[in-house]
């Protein structure tokens, strides 16, 4: 590996740790632009190494939140196991796309991660200006009770309904889908932001790792050593970013992980879209 990808690598690692460690999520969709278009990996074997950064680093961070108190692992695997099915498909179909039709598609998917964390800090700043009470939270009412038996529909259809889309994304894109996982807990389970940012990172590790099972005896493999180094660097840089999280505001990180976001973006679309066409 030559030095100059080496620097790549840990730069791109870092910046990676660094916006899961300081916002907790949104970093794992940089993992695929930064293996293909600066790591020279095709956008499959792309793809699979960005499932290794994804799952690993998000299992580092479920045993970190686990030790502060703010998972809770039973909905996380439920969560989890609920995407397996969409991990699966989604994987399977990733191998049937030309390369520059899925990089097109990630263009996409970073616009749209982009606006849900907009929508968020401008949802956010509302809430602070007019002091609103939090919502009521209702950590110990389940959607099923059998004895007797009675379900919440509408809050069982977001929850299957986000868990079948992310595992989709996750198989197909490779990504964590965090962005959609933190408010279904939120608005399904009633989680407070803090818990279902740390349980959302169990449900990330298990479809993470049925995704590369689906993958696993493909002829598409990534360079191994350099997403090993990608992901210990990323693991290093989420533990530096949980760290700058308590001394700066979270507002401004946002907002310059978000205009990062948005040049990713303009970037994959300008090389892949011509490619296209």
């Amino acid at each position: 590996m030559s030095p100059a990808l080496l620097t790549v690598a840990a730069v791109a690692g870092l910046l990676i740790g660094l916006s899961l460690g300081a916002l907790g999520g949104g970093g794992s969709v940089l993992a695929v632009p930064v293996l293909v278009y600066a790591l020279g990996e095709s956008p499959g074997q792309a793809t699979t190494g960005s499932l290794v950064v994804v799952g690993l680093t998000s299992l580092i961070g479920a045993i970190t939140a686990h030790r502060a108190g703010n998972l809770l692992l039973g909905r996380g695997v439920a969560f989890g196991v609920m995407a397996i099915a969409g991990a699966a498909v989604g994987s399977k179909a990733s191998s049937l796309v030309p390369g520059p039709v899925l990089m097109s598609a990630f263009a996409v998917l970073l616009v749209v991660v982009a606006a849900v964390m907009v929508t968020r800090q401008v949802k956010a700043r509302a809430r602070s200006r007019e002091k609103a009470p939090s919502p009521r939270t209702h950590l110990d009412e389940p959607i099923v009770t059998l004895r007797p038996f009675s379900c919440a529909w509408g809050r069982a259809a977001k929850v299957v309904v986000t868990a079948t889309v992310v595992g989709l994304l996750t198989g197909f894109l490779g990504v964590g889908g965090g962005f959609l996982i933190v408010p279904a807990l939120v608005l399904a389970l009633g989680l407070p932001m803090g818990k279902a940012a740390g349980t959302s990172l169990v449900a990330i590790t298990i479809t993470s790792a049925a995704a590369l099972v689906v993958r696993a005896g493909t002829a598409v493999q990534p360079d191994w050593a350099l997403v090993g180094l990608l992901t210990l660097l990323a693991v290093i840089g989420g533990w530096l970013g949980a760290r700058l999280a308590t001394r700066v505001h979270t507002d401004r990180l946002q907002t310059a992980f978000t205009g990062l976001l948005l040049l990713v973006a303009a970037y994959t679309a300008v090389q892949a879209v011509p490619a296209i066409i």
